[in-house]
Formats: structure tokens, sequence, C-alpha cells
């Protein structure tokens, strides 16, 4: 099976599969500067939590690469301040997801150590090959732990895009549904179109043909019907920010599919790294949400769906509250309730 990797570094430059032109064309969009890795986070050209954060990871190198060139014979005192205008405009690429501010500040940890310029941008670019290297076993790890919640027989529901596209190489959720299938399990997977930029549709869809995974696409709200039904076993999804009490930011639409799950007793599970849980934040009511322009809601690229001079709402995350969370996979395990507890031990345990 041949793996599917969204990034790659080669020849001091950001190779990244742009995710906006999929399914239709397979491209890559190469970036030398740290603004155009910026963009292409604010542009969702590269998305997914993990995926944003070993973004911000080259990022963080290309910058300091610049930077420590342009000091070439020059006093280097002004090196760590310009790094770290540059970290806080690769920070506010994207608010929601807690991985892009996590791995510019273990970059921005790795060049406060000694040395001159050249030398902590060495160190900075194999640092982020570090996290690159170090996400894919990490997802690798939580396929292990959380197959042995996927059923054998009965079937899947999936919300948005959790596979390698949203990391560097396997997946989180996805990854769990690959973990589960490989291991021998058989059971249907659906997952949602996830509007407004159809992420399932066009991005998880084609993940599954990919790994040669048979998927039934739905409507988002197209869910209840088939929990009712009694067509959906359990649930899975990704995570972008959770608070220490187990509240968890995800795509739109999650809270409601976890509403749904706990009215039809469903479970509803989470995968995500440690690296997403946010131990600063004592609940989902701190977790600042993304609000995107309204013309991705009222057209889809050039073609109009919605009167002209319609309003808009267009929320790109919502919280879902820990109650409605049965387990939250992660490298270290499953977590379980309470929360408070259980995931404390989590990323004590991967320090």
């Amino acid at each position: 099976m041949s793996e599917i990797r969204p990034i790659r570094w080669a020849d001091g430059q950001l190779h990244l599969l742009d995710q906006t032109r999929l399914p239709a064309e397979e491209t890559t969009v190469v970036v030398a500067r740290y603004e155009e890795a910026v963009d292409a986070i604010r542009e969702m050209r590269v998305r997914g939590a993990p995926a944003i954060g070993v973004t911000a990871a080259y990022a963080m190198a290309m910058a300091a690469r610049r930077l420590a060139d342009e000091s070439r014979g020059q006093p280097g005192s002004q090196f760590m301040p310009l790094l770290e205008q540059a970290a806080t405009r690769i920070k506010a690429a994207r608010p929601t997801a807690v991985n892009l501010g996590w791995a510019v500040d273990r970059m921005l940890a790795v060049a406060a150590s000694s040395g001159t310029p050249p030398e902590i941008a060495g160190r900075l670019l194999a640092e982020a090959e570090k996290i690159q290297t170090e996400d894919e076993a990490i997802n690798r790890r939580m396929g292990e732990f959380g197959k042995d919640l996927m059923p054998d027989g009965g079937s899947v529901l999936t919300h948005c895009n959790t596979g390698a596209l949203a990391t560097s190489a396997f997946g989180t959720a996805l990854g769990v549904i690959r973990a589960g299938w490989e291991s021998g399990k058989r059971f249907d997977v659906f997952n949602t179109e996830t509007r407004p930029w159809l992420q399932g549709a066009r991005l998880t869809s084609w993940e599954f043909q990919k790994l040669g995974i048979p998927a039934t696409l739905l409507v988002d709200s197209a869910a209840g019907m088939l929990m009712r039904q009694g067509r959906i076993g359990c649930v899975i999804t990704g995570a972008d920010r959770i608070a220490a009490n187990g509240d968890t930011a995800n795509k739109i639409g999650t809270y409601a599919l976890a509403v749904l799950a706990r009215e039809n007793g469903i479970p509803f599970y989470v995968a995500a790294p440690t690296s997403t849980i946010d131990l600063g934040l004592p609940d989902g009511d701190g977790i600042e949400i993304e609000e995107r322009a309204p013309e991705e809601v009222t057209r889809y690229g050039a073609v109009p769906t919605a009167p002209q001079g319609v309003a808009a709402v267009n929320p790109a995350f919502d919280v879902t509250p820990h109650r409605y969370i049965t387990a939250i996979v992660t490298e270290s395990g499953v977590a379980s309730a309470p929360y408070a507890e259980s995931l404390l031990l989590a990323v004590r345990s991967e320090k």
C-alpha cells in the first residue's frame, strides 16, 4: 500500500499536497518562505491539527534560515527578536488548533539555546524533521490503541478528514479505522460531506479509496436518521484542541453528532495526539473558535449557492462537552472519564 504523505521537505523547500485541489488534481505547492507556509495554512492548502503543527515547525525553520542568512557579518542580537516576530505571525494563521502554537513554542525553546544564528537555524530544521517523524509514529500508536474500539461487524461513522492528509502520515481517527480494518475486522464505514469545505466528500472519500476501504458518503444532516435506524454502531472523530476536562473542539458539526450519538445510545470516540491536549484551558468555554469568511458558505468555488448579499455565519469549529465523549484515544492509550485525571496522565507519560 502506497502511503499518503502530504508534507515533504526536499532541496531546502517544503512541498505540500494542495488539499484545495483534491480529489480532481494531485498538485504540490512548493513553499520556500515562512510567509508562504502561513498562507498555505490560512488558505487550507494544508489542514488538520497535526499537519498544521508540522507545517508551522518548518515555517519556523525557514524563518530562522532567512534571518541567519541576513545576519551574516552583522551583530546577531536581533536574531531572536525577529524570530519571535515570525513566530507570532505563524501562530496567528489559524487560532483554534492547539498544535500550531505547540509546535511554534517547541521550536522557540530550541532556538533559545546558545549558538550562532546559522547553528540555531540548523537545529530548528532538525527539530522540524523530528516533529514530522514523531507525528507519524504517534499516529500509528493511536491506531494500535484505538483499533480495539472498532467493531467486527456493524458500522463506523467519521466526520471531516482525519487521515494522512491531516497529519504527516497514517492519520488520527481515520488511522484508528484503518488499523481496525488492517487487523482483519470488517465493518461498514460512513463519512460525512463536512460542509462547507467538503473535507469529508473530497478528502476522506479519496483517502478511503486509496486505502481500499469501502466507505459510503452521506450528507451531514443524514447522520441522525441513520443512527435512529440502527445503521451506525459508533462515531469517531479527530480534535483540534482538547481542554483539561475533556471538552473537545473539532470541525463544525461534531457537537451535533455527539448529541445524536448520545440520544441513540451510540459510543462517541475522539482520537488525537497528546499535543492537542491543552491543560492550560480548564474547559471548552475558553477555546477560541475560528470564524471564516461568509463567502465559503454562500459560494462553492466561483459558483454562488445563495442570493447575493445574504448574511451567513461560518464558524469552522464547535466544542463538544466531555460528557458526550465515551473515550479519547491518544498515543499513550485510551483515556476515559474523569478526563481531568486521565488526560493529565496521558500528557505526563509522553514527557
